[in-house]
């Protein structure tokens, strides 16, 4: 069996280099790299990465805590991250915590136990007070979809407040004044803050908020179906329904095709993500931007400056939203 050793000799190199190249570090020029890796597949060289690991008390994994697998949200999210990472010759290692504390904790505890050398965190039920405290062991994190005033430099977040603000200011200014809103589970802080930012709008516009016509959804096309339904049953009468999310904005307007009623000529619709196949319904959807897979992005290339780089991270963006303007809202 090849070794270090035998590849050092046929590439005409140190040990020490051989070892810069199996390690991916940047201090080894274009040729020299070639000359190594032209070595270890003619020996048919494989570097032993327990071994590596243990030299260097590094895994070379990430660990990633999400809330779900699947989806039109998360999956880009995570397609991104993985990407990044195993660019930088590391590998994600997912898991996933369900919106359940201890679902949650269990994943993460999976994952620090896997000798992960960092943490990619999106959580919501485990509290405030633990991922600060968690911040503060060996094991750097960075957060997604969340801001700790405590943890504000390693929060990658999007402003949901305004983002539900610049959904609904956008179909008053298109003369709708009654309006009924889908929102997502109350205990999701930025289901919380999208309806923050839809009464936002409202009480700068003047209209006052009418709870009958707020109804809470689960973030799934479902969801949103059955909330619609509760709406047309309810008999208040309204023009255009703000949504917490894409999903739900696309399970009520089949709530409404199935009774007749035309989007947008009967009702307008706006939704929020901005994820791929409401473009491509009938009519598209109107929508709020949520640019998840750059946070995917900018959280794993800010821990591996953190973890692996030489130069300190800077600090983790807070990303803006954005109207995405199609066919779904009719002016009045």
């Amino acid at each position: 069996m090849a070794t270090i050793y035998d590849v050092s000799i046929l590439a005409g190199v140190s040990l020490a280099t051989v070892s810069r190249v199996v390690n991916n570090n940047a201090k080894v020029s274009d040729k020299t790299r070639k000359k190594v890796h032209d070595a270890m597949e003619q020996l048919g060289y494989r570097p032993n990465n327990i071994a590596q690991s243990l030299a260097s008390n590094r895994s070379n994994s990430i660990g990633v805590l999400v809330s779900q697998l699947d989806g039109p949200y998360y999956g880009p999210m995570m397609r991104q991250i993985e990407a990044v990472l195993r660019g930088a010759n590391k590998h994600a290692i997912f898991a996933a915590g369900h919106s359940d504390a201890e679902q949650e904790q269990e994943a993460m505890d999976f994952l620090l136990n896997r000798g992960c050398d960092a943490l990619i965190v999106d959580v919501e039920a485990l509290s405030d007070e633990y991922l600060v405290k968690l911040s503060q062991s060996k094991t750097p994190l960075v957060l997604i979809n969340r801001h700790i005033e405590a943890l504000r430099d390693r929060c990658v977040h999007l402003d949901n407040v305004q983002g539900g603000y610049l959904a609904t200011r956008y179909v008053l200014e298109q003369g709708h004044t009654r309006l009924a809103f889908i929102a997502g589970p109350h205990e999701k802080l930025d289901a919380r803050d999208r309806l923050t930012g839809y009464r936002k709008a409202l009480d700068e516009f003047g209209i006052k908020f009418d709870a009958k016509l707020c109804c809470e959804g689960d973030y799934h096309e479902e969801g949103g179906y059955q909330a619609m339904q509760h709406l047309l049953d309810a008999g208040r009468p309204f023009t255009c329904v703000v949504c917490a999310n894409d999903q739900m904005a696309s399970g009520a307007i089949a709530a409404c095709m199935e009774r007749g009623l035309k989007v947008p000529g009967d009702i307008s619709f706006v939704g929020f993500d901005n994820i791929p196949f409401p473009r491509y319904i009938s009519p598209k959807l109107t929508t709020i931007s949520n640019p998840i897979e750059a946070m995917g992005l900018a959280a794993a290339s800010w821990i591996l400056r953190q973890t692996y780089g030489e130069t300190p991270p800077s600090a983790t963006p807070v990303f803006q939203p954005e109207l995405i303007e199609r066919e779904s809202v009719r002016k009045l």
